[in-house]
């Protein structure tokens, strides 16, 4: 452990060593391997760090084969052995919140309501840990919250020790570890004890503050969304611009824009009602004007026609209501919808034409799909013909 000066000191920013080797992996991706590093290399939910070397960017760490890998777009020229190492603070600062943060939340759900945490995500916006429970409610929520920050305003040590496997006996952990040596624990004197191998702040004031943001089912636990230290800052900061700009295009104080909503959501309800009152109409009306279009093809009645713009829905009130005012005949309408074709095909009552014989041979044509029954069907494919064509196609099944 000597070599990882993250260990050693989770605030240093730069540092200076020596070049070990550089090499390139089975990807051949060049990396650099140093005598020792402050990078945090992904691992324990917690991802990597990034910085430069020698003012090369440092885009990955891993370690791999006991060794820490700092991935680089290209291998460090080998001039100079002695490397100076810059860590990306903000980047790293924000994950010792983080991480820390998620302690504090699991030893809360677990202190007040006996939830074990199963699973922790370190996200690049959000963390989210699983909490072993099938429901949460809002006031669990908002307890181990408040005890959360109840603790971080205590601003208490967060302490790191090295222990055996022997000495484990000694200490009340949170969850089982599934290490056998190079042990190290994280303490929260009084409130968390805990296996950890990532980087955290020297005490719980250093997280600032903890804010859960949603909870999920997520199979058979509940999933807790949460940002902790700057991140809160930064949640604050956007969703009180959402808020200013929201309360100017309603023209409503903030206390007032539930209320406002409300009355825009049901004016936009009666709007739609309205609008589809007028579209039934015309449909109607349409309807009634292509009825009057009757043509004998091969003794049967025909209506047919080609449409422009058409959703399926309207094709198939349009056929509907020209069968059930000419009874007698078989309906043909194609809508041509930029690179795609819709068409519906239906039958009056009075018709014994089989429309799913219609489109049969039809589909394969525009490499369509289709479905219906004898007295109406409806398909759609690519426009490798036109409109006209396709109503063509759909007509010659009479002959």
């Amino acid at each position: 452990m000597k070599n990882k000066l993250y260990y050693r000191d989770p605030y240093i920013r730069t540092f200076k060593t020596m070049l070990k080797k550089q090499s390139q992996d089975e990807l051949e991706k060049w990396y650099a391997v140093l005598e020792e590093t402050a990078f945090y290399p992904e691992g324990g939910g917690q991802p990597y760090d990034r910085g430069t070397l020698n003012g090369q960017a440092v885009l990955e760490v891993q370690e791999i084969d006991s060794e820490i890998r700092h991935y680089l777009e290209k291998p460090l020229p080998e001039t100079n052995w002695e490397i100076t190492g810059e860590i990306d603070w903000n980047r790293r600062f924000d994950h010792m919140q983080q991480h820390a943060g998620q302690h504090l939340l699991s030893a809360a759900f677990e202190e007040l309501f006996s939830y074990k945490t199963m699973s922790f995500h370190l996200g690049k916006e959000v963390s989210t840990i699983d909490i072993d429970t099938k429901n949460l409610t809002e006031q669990e929520a908002l307890e181990a919250e408040k005890l959360v920050n109840k603790i971080i305003l205590e601003n208490r040590t967060i302490q790191t020790k090295w222990v055996t496997h022997g000495e484990l006996a000694d200490f009340t952990l949170r969850k089982e570890l599934v290490v056998e040596e190079n042990i190290r624990l994280v303490i929260i004197p009084d409130f968390d004890y805990n296996g950890c191998g990532g980087t955290h702040p020297n005490s719980t004031g250093g997280v600032a503050t903890l804010k859960i943001l949603s909870t999920e089912k997520q199979k058979k636990m509940i999933r807790v969304s949460f940002v902790a230290g700057n991140r809160v800052r930064k949640q604050l900061h956007e969703k009180h611009k959402v808020i200013s700009d929201m309360a100017v295009q309603l023209n409503a104080p903030q206390e007032k824009m539930i209320e406002a909503v409300a009355r825009l959501m049901e004016q936009s309800k009666e709007q739609a009602k309205l609008l589809k009152d007028t579209k039934d109409k015309l449909l109607k009306y349409e309807a009634s004007s292509l009825s009057s279009n009757v043509e004998m093809m091969e003794g049967q009645a025909v209506i047919r026609k080609v449409l422009l713009n058409r959703t399926m829905g309207e094709l198939q009130i349009l056929a509907r209501q020209i069968t059930e005012e000419v009874e007698d005949a078989s309906v043909f309408l194609v809508a041509e919808n930029d690179d795609k074709l819709a068409f519906v095909v239906a039958r009056g009552s009075q018709s014994e034409m089989n429309m799913r014989a219609v489109v049969k041979d039809v589909l394969p044509v525009i490499n369509g799909k289709g479905g219906g029954n004898e007295s109406m069907v409806q398909g759609g494919g690519e426009a490798v013909v036109t409109g006209e064509e396709l109503l063509g196609l759909l007509l010659a099944t009479m002959q």
